[in-house]
C-alpha cells in the first residue's frame, strides 16, 4: 500500500524536477544564440550589477515529532512520528550584486513544497496505517549575499517567510496479514486542522556562479548551483502537537542581466615601469673542485592526507634494479623537478629506498624497523611504513621477514614539542615521516650505533657541473604585471642574432656556453622585447661580457657534512669517533679547514645564527683537537655560522626533506700549495 503511494508520488516529482531542469537547459541555450551575433562585434561589456532569473530544485524535507489528530473530524488510532519527503521548489529570482565586491541581495518568492510520508505505524489491530500530506507554501526569501574572495563562490542567509497554500492529507490503512479476508477501510483525505497560516524561519546556503557569457555579450546568463539549510526552528506546520520539519534545498539558478558597454574612457590600463639588467658572472676557473661524502638522511617524509610516497622520491621498476649503483645515483633523477640550491645532493636523497633495497640486497644478514609517524593516528603512521616495506619487497626483492613495522602518532625524535604554538605546519611535515632504524653495522654510519644512528652516508663522485652561479641571469623587474610576455635578441660583435623566449616570468637564467657555443668567451648586446598588456612593444637594451664557466684543473678537496635534529647543538656526542677517526685523518699539513654551520627557517632568525654558530664551533674544536693529537702541523681553521641566511644554505626550504639537511655543518678540507 505504501510502496505504491510513494512510486506514484515520486515519479509525479522526477517528472517535475525534469521539466524544470530541461527548463532551464533550453532556456540557457536560447540565450546562447541569442548571444552569438552580438559576440561578433568583439564589444566589452560589463558585468551586471542586476540579475533576473528562475530558481529551480529540490526540497529534501525531514519530519520528526508528533501528530495524531488530523482534524475535528478524524483522529486515526496511532500517532505518527518521524517521515521524509521530495518537494519542488520553484520560484522567480531577483540578485544585485556589484562585480568585485562581497556583499549583495537576493530576493527569491514561489512555490515551496514540503510534502511528505510520515513512518508507517502499526494500529492496536495490527494494521498498517501511514499517513502523507502535500504541505506547500508560498515562500518569501529575501537573503544577504557575501563572496568571501569576491570571486564566484559565496554564501547566503536570512529569513523566510512561508504563507500555506495546501495543507491536505491521506490517511491509509491496511488489514492485519494474518486474517487475509478483511477488508480494508477506505481512504481518508481531508485538511489539516490548526495548520499555521504564516511561517517565520530561517535559512542558509551557498551557490557558485557559472559564466555561460562572454564579456563580448550585452546579455550575461549566469548558472548557479545552490544547496541550503532550513533548520527546523520556526518550522511547525500546526499550532497544535508537536510536528517539526527541516529541510536541505538543493538545485540551480537561471539568471540573466545586462552590462553596459565598456567605452575606451573606461578602460584604464596601467603599466609598471620595467628594468632590466643582465649578469654574467666572471667565471675564473678554480684550482680545486671537492669529492663529497654526503650523509643519508634516515627520514623518508609523506605529504600531507596521503600513504602512498611522494612523486619526489626516485621509485625504480624491477628492470632498472641491477643497473642502479648508490655511487651513481645522479643517473637516476627524481620524477618531479627539484628544489633547493644543490639539485646534485637532493638527487642522492630522494633515491634513498633505492639505496637501502641495494644495501639490504647486498647484505643479507641485515634487518631494517619502519616507523611511520603520522599525527591522524598511529594506523596511518603504519600505512605509511607499509608502503615503503611493500616497495622494498616488490621492487628488490626483500624478505618481508626483514623489514619490522611499527605505527606512532609522533616520532621518537620529533620536531614538534610539547606546548609548541609557533610555525606548527612546517614542524608537523618533519614529523610526518617513516623513520628507518637498523643494528646491522653495514647500513649505519661509521662508529654509529643504535636505532637513531644515521645511515651510512653516500660518495659522490668528483665530476663536474656548471653550477647554478655560474649562470647568466636576465631579469626584467615588473614583467608579470606589465607584460603578457617578452622575449630577447642576443647579438654578438659580428652581427649574428641569436633569439630567446618567449617568457613570461620575471627571471630567466640559463649556462653561458647556451650564447657561446664553443667560445670561451664573447661581447654581446642584449635587447629585451616585451609586449604589454595592451599589446604595444617595449624594448631595453644592455651590454654584457660573457665568460664560459671551466671546470677546476685538480682534484684534491674534501667535503664532510653531519647533519643535527631540529633545534639540537649536541649532536658531537653521536659524531666524535667519526669527526676523529675518519674526517681528522684526511685533513693533510698545512690544509685549510672550512667550517659552516646552518639551520632551516623555523625560529628567530637571531637564535638560529647563535645555533649555527654553536653547532660549527664544536665541530671546529673536535676537529682542532684531533688534529692535534694525530701530529698534523699547519692546519688553519676558519669556522662562521651562517644561521638561517637563504642565501647561503645549501638547500631550499620549502619542504621537510630539505629543511632537515640544512641542519647541518659542512666541513671543506681545502689543501694549500
Amino acid at each position: 500500500m505504501k510502496n505504491k503511494t510513494t512510486l506514484k508520488k515520486g515519479t509525479w516529482l522526477m517528472h517535475s524536477l525534469n521539466q524544470t531542469l530541461k527548463s532551464l537547459a533550453i532556456a540557457a541555450l536560447i540565450f546562447t544564440g541569442i548571444q552569438a551575433p552580438l559576440q561578433a562585434q568583439e564589444v566589452e561589456y560589463s558585468k551586471p550589477s542586476w540579475y533576473f532569473g528562475l530558481a529551480g530544485g529540490a526540497n529534501f524535507n525531514f519530519y520528526d515529532g508528533s501528530t495524531q489528530q488530523l482534524n475535528a473530524a478524524f483522529t486515526p488510532p496511532t500517532t505518527f512520528h518521524k517521515g521524509t519527503g521530495i518537494g519542488l521548489f520553484l520560484a522567480p529570482s531577483i540578485e544585485y550584486y556589484k562585480p568585485d565586491t562581497r556583499f549583495g541581495f537576493i530576493l527569491q518568492a514561489g512555490l515551496d513544497s514540503r510534502k511528505g510520508d510520515f513512518d508507517q505505524q502499526l494500529t492496536d489491530c495490527n494494521c498498517p496505517a501511514d499517513l502523507s500530506t502535500d504541505l506547500s507554501y508560498i515562500t518569501v526569501e529575501p537573503s544577504l549575499r557575501f563572496a568571501p574572495t569576491k570571486g564566484n563562490f559565496y554564501l547566503y542567509g536570512g529569513p523566510r517567510f512561508a504563507f500555506n497554500q495546501n495543507k491536505e492529507f491521506t490517511y491509509q490503512q491496511g488489514i492485519n496479514p494474518a486474517f487475509p479476508n478483511q477488508v480494508a477501510p477506505a481512504d481518508v483525505k481531508g485538511d489539516f486542522n490548526d495548520v499555521e497560516k504564516t511561517i517565520i524561519s530561517a535559512q542558509i546556503g551557498m551557490g557558485y556562479d557559472m559564466q555561460l557569457s562572454k564579456s563580448t555579450s550585452k546579455t550575461q546568463l549566469v548558472l548557479s548551483p545552490f544547496v541550503a539549510f532550513h533548520p527546523y526552528f520556526g518550522q511547525n506546520p500546526r499550532s497544535i502537537e508537536t510536528w517539526n520539519l527541516t529541510t536541505v534545498r538543493a538545485g540551480a539558478v537561471l539568471k540573466i542581466g545586462s552590462g553596459h558597454r565598456i567605452t575606451p574612457e573606461e578602460v584604464v590600463v596601467i603599466i609598471p615601469e620595467v628594468g632590466f639588467v643582465v649578469n654574467s658572472p666572471i667565471n675564473v676557473p678554480g684550482e680545486v673542485r671537492i669529492t663529497e661524502t654526503f650523509p643519508l638522511r634516515n627520514y623518508i617524509y609523506f605529504d600531507e592526507n596521503s600513504t602512498d610516497i611522494s612523486k619526489r622520491y626516485v621509485l625504480l621498476n624491477k628492470d632498472q634494479v641491477n643497473d642502479f649503483k648508490e655511487d651513481q645515483v645522479e643517473v637516476f633523477a627524481p620524477n618531479t623537478a627539484v628544489a633547493g640550491r644543490s639539485q646534485r645532493e637532493m638527487n642522492v636523497y630522494y633515491n634513498i629506498l633505492n639505496i637501502l633495497g641495494d644495501r639490504l640486497g647486498k647484505n643479507p644478514t641485515s634487518t631494517i624497523t619502519l616507523v611511520g609517524s603520522s599525527q591522524n593516528n598511529p594506523a596511518e603512521g603504519k600505512l605509511m611504513a607499509e608502503s615503503v616495506q611493500k616497495y622494498l619487497v616488490d621492487v628488490f626483492a626483500i624478505d618481508a621477514t626483514r623489514i619490522a613495522i611499527e605505527g606512532r602518532s609522533k616520532p621518537k625524535v620529533a620536531e614538534e614539542q610539547k606546548g609548541g604554538t609557533r610555525e606548527l605546519v612546517l614542524l608537523r611535515e618533519g614529523d610526518r615521516r617513516v623513520s628507518v632504524e637498523s643494528n646491522s653495522p653495514d647500513m649505519l654510519m661509521e662508529f654509529q650505533t643504535g636505532p637513531d644512528a644515521p645511515l651510512k652516508p653516500v660518495q659522490i663522485n668528483a665530476a663536474q657541473v656548471a653550477p647554478i652561479t655560474s649562470y647568466v641571469t636576465f631579469k626584467v623587474d615588473g614583467a608579470d604585471e606589465a607584460f603578457s610576455s617578452w622575449q630577447m635578441e642576443i647579438t654578438d660583435k659580428d652581427g649574428v642574432v641569436q633569439h630567446y623566449g618567449p617568457y613570461t616570468q620575471e627571471e630567466v637564467s640559463m649556462p653561458g656556453t647556451n650564447i657561446l657555443g664553443t667560445n670561451s668567451t664573447g661581447d654581446y648586446k642584449v635587447k629585451m622585447i616585451g609586449t604589454n598588456k595592451t599589446g604595444e612593444i617595449v624594448t631595453k637594451e644592455s651590454n654584457v661580457q660573457i665568460v664560459a664557466w671551466t671546470p677546476s684543473k685538480v682534484e684534491e678537496g674534501l667535503r664532510f657534512s653531519i647533519i643535527y635534529e631540529f633545534d639540537n647543538a649536541n649532536a658531537i656526542a653521536m659524531y666524535n669517533k667519526y669527526l676523529s677517526e675518519v674526517v681528522a685523518p684526511k685533513i693533510p699539513a698545512n690544509a685549510k679547514v672550512i667550517i659552516h654551520g646552518h639551520t632551516d627557517v623555523i625560529g628567530e632568525e637571531a637564535y638560529n645564527q647563535t645555533l649555527s654558530e654553536k653547532r660549527a664551533n664544536d665541530v671546529k674544536i673536535t676537529l682542532e683537537n684531533s688534529v692535534t693529537k694525530l701530529g698534523t702541523t699547519g692546519v688553519t681553521f676558519e669556522m662562521s655560522g651562517m644561521g638561517e641566511n637563504e642565501d647561503a644554505a645549501p638547500f631550499g626550504n620549502k619542504l621537510p626533506e630539505e629543511r632537515s639537511y640544512n641542519r647541518t655543518v659542512i666541513i671543506d678540507i681545502v689543501p694549500q700549495k
